[in-house]
Formats: C-alpha cells, sequence, structure tokens
C-alpha cells in the first residue's frame, strides 16, 4: 500500500433522486444558460432535504461541474459519462483483476514496475470533478467512437457509487504523498494532486503550483508553503506540503 495521505471525507456525492432531479432541469431548459444563482439555489435546496443531515453539504461548484459535464457539446463531451445515445459495446462483464489484462486500457511501460498488480490507480469523478482512489475495476466497454472506458469502485464507497469512467482521461496512477524531506522535488510548474478542503468539501482535485515559498524545516517538519492553482474552477490557494501529492514520474 502507498503512503498516507489525508482522508477523501466528503460523503455528500449526488443521490441517485438529486441526479433526477438534475436531468430534470437539463430536459427542461436545453437552451438556456445558467448563472452561479441557478447552481447555489439548487444547491440549497439538496442541503436543506432531510436525505442531507448528518452528511457534509454540496458545494455550489460540485452542482456547476455536473450541469457541466452534462452539457458539453458532442466534440467536447466526456464519454465518462455514457451518452444514452451513443451504443456501446461490452467487451467483457467479469471483474478486471489488473489494468493491463483489459485491453481497454491504455499501455502502462513495465520498465519502470516490475509487478503491474502492485500498482494503485486513482479515478476522477464525473460528478465533482475530484479524484478517488480505486479500490476495484469492475468491468470494462468500448464506445462505438472508440473510446475505452471502465467501471469503477471507489475507495470508502459502496456500489451505489459505481462509475463508468474514461479510460485515457479520468484512470491512472496513484499520485504520491510527501515526506517532509522530499518538498524539494515540487517545483513550479509542476502538476499536483492537492487536499482542497473547507466549509462545504474535503476532496482532491488537479492544481499547478504556482510558487514555492522555501523555509527552513524545524522539528514539525517542512514549513514550505506552495501556492496552487486548482485547474477546475482556477481557484489559488496557498497551502503546505501535507496536502500536496506529487504525480508519478
Amino acid at each position: 500500500m502507498g503512503k498516507s495521505r489525508p482522508a477523501r471525507t466528503r460523503d455528500s456525492r449526488f443521490t441517485p433522486h438529486e441526479v433526477e432531479q438534475m436531468e430534470k432541469l437539463i430536459q427542461e431548459s436545453q437552451h438556456e444558460s445558467f448563472d452561479p444563482k441557478f447552481y447555489q439555489s439548487i444547491t440549497e435546496k439538496f442541503n436543506l432535504a432531510s436525505g442531507c443531515v448528518g452528511k457534509n453539504p454540496i458545494h455550489w461548484e460540485q452542482v456547476k461541474c455536473w450541469f457541466q459535464s452534462k452539457r458539453q457539446t458532442p466534440k467536447d463531451r466526456d464519454t465518462s459519462l455514457p451518452d444514452p445515445s451513443n451504443e456501446v459495446i461490452v467487451l467483457d462483464d467479469s471483474p478486471v483483476k489488473n489494468m493491463h489484462e483489459s485491453s481497454a486500457v491504455a499501455p502502462i511501460s513495465v520498465d519502470k514496475v516490475s509487478d503491474l498488480s502492485e500498482l494503485e490507480f486513482e479515478a476522477r469523478s464525473a460528478k465533482d470533478g475530484a479524484w478517488y482512489d480505486v479500490a476495484l475495476f469492475l468491468t470494462h466497454r468500448i464506445l462505438h467512437s472508440g473510446e475505452p472506458e471502465v467501471r469503477v469502485r471507489f475507495t470508502g464507497f459502496g456500489a451505489e457509487e459505481d462509475e463508468w469512467v474514461n479510460v485515457k482521461r479520468a484512470v491512472r496512477r496513484r499520485s504520491i504523498p510527501l515526506e517532509s524531506s522530499e518538498c524539494g522535488k515540487v517545483m513550479p510548474g509542476d502538476l499536483v494532486l492537492c487536499f482542497r478542503e473547507g466549509e462545504n468539501l474535503a476532496t482532491y482535485f488537479d492544481a499547478h503550483v504556482i510558487e514555492v515559498q522555501r523555509r527552513r524545516h524545524d522539528l514539525r517538519g517542512c514549513r514550505c508553503t506552495f501556492l496552487v492553482r486548482y485547474d477546475h474552477d482556477q481557484a489559488e490557494e496557498r497551502v503546505r506540503l501535507r496536502r500536496v501529492c506529487r504525480r508519478p514520474s
């Protein structure tokens, strides 16, 4: 297993009822443009629902991400969200034991890894754009467009949260947490996976390092700070090393 890193604690992924409501709104407003007030209104409604009691509240940007992924043009559509009109060919319904056993999976160089079965993976959820550890690859298929997809089970979530994800754009080797002594590996311009936490969310998103402030380490470890810009909403934040995971080389 890899090094420990902060748990992905948000348990407010959209329920089937919430998805049904949003899909209905999509159908009723095909040609309308949505503004932040629209997303905030939906978010407030979901968070006030009795089914959300005891759960972390949904953030309006998660709702925005869901709508944007659904309303992309055919040219730009992310096929990790299967289009009902886009018939798929199911190659194999049996479990995918290892990523390299599936012809639908992009190849990974074996020169750097002695045993591919020991690799760990993460996948990006189409529901909120965040990356989650993969517990299981359940099955795989190829769309008529030629795009490969795998159905994943996210670590810490049940079968009701399984998703079809695009192999090329939404599955990759697990990002690596850093020890205090490894802060020098993080440089401006690097793509990192950053733990973003706040009142409404606590999840991992892709970000680019904008600036690094090197500081002398003490008994508590690394004291350096990293200014990052999140790819999905361009928000900037200064974070400590413990919230940063580097991408495997």
